[in-house]
């Protein structure tokens, strides 16, 4: 249960579906309700499959490109906490990669669950990168159960959370809102840093012996 909840607070912080929801109500607003949870959950569904695969298929990617797990650890933990200072000074959507020309062409597309929504919006480097190195560490059978339920259980948040985004929007308002996310950023720095001083220490570690 431990490792359930570890991994799935680790996974909400740096996917952060609370500050996507004024995004989904800017690409959604012209969008009947049914259409609106059809993009929700598909959403979900990609992020679901984007994540799975990385957590199951990412440790072959570093292996046939020759990256250590303590390179990837720095890398990931760089990315994550370039993620939770841009949560905390408000600049979270530039750095998910989408601007006023790609939110323009996303409303002029039949279906944004792909792309921008699940990535790079959602499922980007730095969830990807925890996903790799979570599973060096975690991956017998029980584990690895776990941690798919865990990703599985991220998955169907999303879709909630997507799928009520207009009337958070509406309760929370902006500043709500922005306020969570500063939360969430603060969470989503420490994940990061946490990540590059055990990679550093594994490192020095290995060195000494």
């Amino acid at each position: 249960m431990d490792l359930f909840i570890y991994l799935f607070v680790a996974l909400f912080s740096v996917l952060n579906p609370i500050g996507t929801v004024p995004i989904f109500v800017g690409l959604t607003q012209n969008d009947p309700k049914k259409e609106r949870s059809r993009i929700s959950l598909w959403t979900a569904i990609n992020v679901f499959i984007i994540l799975i695969v990385s957590f199951f298929i990412g440790q072959y990617v570093l292996l046939f490109f020759g990256i250590s797990i303590d390179a990837l650890r720095i890398a990931g933990g760089l990315i994550i906490v370039s993620s939770g200072f841009s949560l905390l000074s408000g600049k979270f959507t530039k750095k998910r990669g989408i601007n006023k020309k790609a939110e323009t062409e996303a409303q002029q597309r039949n279906d944004i669950a792909l792309t921008p929504l699940a990535i790079p919006m959602l499922a980007g480097p730095g969830s990807i990168s925890l996903l790799i190195a979570f599973y060096q560490e975690h991956n017998s059978t029980k584990e690895i159960i776990i941690s798919t339920l865990a990703i599985l259980a991220i998955a169907v948040t999303i879709f909630i959370i997507l799928r009520s985004a207009h009337y958070l929007a509406k309760i929370l308002g902006a500043s709500g809102i922005i306020a969570i996310s500063r939360i969430v950023g603060f969470i989503v720095i420490a994940i990061g840093i946490q990540y590059i001083v055990s990679a550093i220490i594994n490192i020095i570690k290995v060195n000494l012996s």
